[in-house]
């Protein structure tokens, strides 16, 4: 399960608690995946919402900005194969049913898109 501070919406996922030596490492390798249509990362909009590992297989819950994106497909599979080549662990992704909201950004990503908040 995903925490999140009060002071604002970050998302602490499960390996940074169980595996913390992945956190880091995949984090780098997802922000090789763009979201083509908005031009940020999909860290930086924090589409990713969670991910643990269990019986030696990994799993990342992420949603998407709109639930009929179209670029969506090509996203999940960018996002299964760079998190497989940075845990070296198979991946699911599995889609949350989380509305995305511009509060899941991180601080200073809305102001590269031209929101100020």
């Amino acid at each position: 399960m995903t925490a999140q501070t009060e002071a604002k919406n970050v998302v602490i996922w499960q390996i940074d608690s169980t595996h913390p030596e992945f956190s880091e490492p995949l984090k780098t390798a997802l922000r090789e995946v763009v979201d083509p249509e908005i031009g940020l990362e999909i860290i930086q909009l924090g589409l990713i919402r969670d991910v643990s590992i269990a019986a030696d297989q990994a799993e990342i819950k992420m949603i998407l900005t709109t639930p009929f994106c179209p670029y969506g497909p090509a996203m999940l599979e960018m996002t299964r194969q760079k998190a497989e080549s940075a845990l070296s662990l198979p991946t699911t992704i599995k889609m949350g049913t989380d509305v995305w909201d511009f509060s899941y950004m991180e601080d200073g990503a809305g102001a590269d898109w031209g929101l100020y908040y």
